[in-house]
């Protein structure tokens, strides 16, 4: 069966960066150092009575996939991969086979995938610290256990993900979609889950004051959750595209703070004061009580922290490598940075439920509009314009795009 396969040597990763100072972003998804490209691969059929066979009808195309082909990734990850690999771990689809060891779920069951590859997918017993607090997605083990390094599907050379026709995943990682939901929303039910953790990491209270970096697929998601789980808080948005911007506007943003005018509108919004210091950026006293960073680098990181409220909580969502942070405002401010990846088990309602399954329920319910972010599907024969879409989205007006097997 096709599949895209990511790959990188030594060499190649100190070509492909070099030449990209000539050719551009072309170099990674293109010629003769491409890190991508479509392969021949097995079928894959289920390696223990613990798993199932699954037939791919959806991979969207994360962030997270655009910057392992560009080689943005931080090495300091690369234990706990392993190459060459299938990509894609957006993945809905339905089961065709199932392990009798698999309760609950049975051939024709339409499924949406947690990618984590946690001590129970990894036969690994007893369960490590992360895994016994329910959140598999920071497992300890991740280049243990029977399968190669790979903290998720999608970059381990041991299992294929969701870039391909077929893929197999254990029994821990499925979640039954709803009677009522189409498999094009239920794409989103990774992302979702992605943007309800980091909001039921660091939940809003009351009428607080909400600043969200990024109005991107994430960015926009965390502004739905707050606005359904904390309906009473304010929610301000730095997003430069007007596109996103818009979009974010219409799903419950109060309002984009244009990037000119930060810390002055940032100050009325909160009734902050602005100083100025010697040399550098203004700092605020008084800010955003809650800030959720969907970018992650050092200049947005250095903002957030400066715009953060005195015992403020910035939740840092995007993903980045080494950033530099001027501290002054974390000890002034006695500010708590926190670390957000993957997800896991949440009490929403009165019930202990995986994130994925709150998800799903209020995809269903509509209560998050994730059907209208999906912009742009491809095939995966396309996935040079996928990738060519996904590095111009405000020209292409996108928001999430897709590989589709259903047609």
């Amino acid at each position: 069966m096709k599949a895209l396969q990511f790959h990188v040597t030594v060499p190649q990763f100190i070509a492909a960066k070099s030449l990209r100072a000539v050719f551009g972003n072309q170099v990674f998804y293109k010629g003769p150092v491409r890190t991508v490209r479509i392969v021949d691969i097995p079928e894959p059929e289920i390696p223990s009575e613990d798993w199932v066979k699954i037939k791919t009808v959806y991979c969207g195309f994360c962030g997270s996939d655009l910057n392992l082909i560009l080689l943005h990734d931080s090495p300091t990850a690369s234990p706990f991969t392993s190459f060459p690999c299938i990509t894609g771990h957006e993945i809905v689809g339905e089961i065709v086979k199932a392990g009798s060891g698999v309760r609950n779920f049975s051939a024709g069951d339409r499924v949406a995938l947690n990618p984590v590859l946690g001590c129970s997918a990894r036969g690994i017993t007893p369960p490590c610290v992360g895994c016994r607090n329910g959140r598999a997605g920071n497992c300890e083990n991740t280049a243990k256990g029977n399968l190669p390094p790979g903290m998720f599907i999608g970059i381990t050379s041991g299992m294929n993900g969701g870039f391909a026709p077929y893929l197999v995943a254990h029994k821990s990682q499925l979640h039954k979609i709803p009677e009522g939901l189409d498999l094009e929303s239920a794409a989103m039910t990774e992302p979702v889950s992605v943007a309800l953790q980091a909001v039921f990491d660091n939940m809003p209270s009351g009428n607080e004051r909400i600043l969200v970096i990024g109005g991107g697929v994430i960015g926009n998601l965390i502004i739905q959750s707050i606005r359904y789980l904390s309906p009473d808080c304010h929610i301000s948005v730095i997003e430069p595209s007007p596109f996103a911007a818009e979009l974010g506007l219409s799903l419950g943003a109060n309002e984009v703070i244009d990037s000119g005018k930060v810390y002055q509108t940032a100050a009325k919004i909160c009734g902050a004061t602005v100083y100025k210091p010697m040399i550098g950026k203004e700092i605020l006293m008084g800010g955003f009580h809650r800030i959720y960073d969907t970018v992650g680098n050092s200049a947005t990181l250095n903002l957030g922290m400066r715009l953060l409220s005195v015992m403020g909580v910035l939740s840092v969502v995007g993903i980045a490598g080494d950033v530099k942070l001027d501290l002054t405002p974390l000890w002034l401010k006695l500010q708590t940075v926190k670390g957000v990846y993957a997800y896991g088990r949440v009490t929403y309602q009165g019930e202990d439920l995986h994130v994925f399954d709150v998800a799903l329920q209020l995809l269903q319910q509509k209560k998050i509009r994730a059907d209208i972010l999906v912009t742009h599907r491809f095939r995966l024969e396309e996935y040079e314009q996928m990738i060519q879409v996904n590095l111009n989205k405000g020209r292409h007006r996108a928001v999430k795009t897709v590989v589709s097997f259903a047609r």
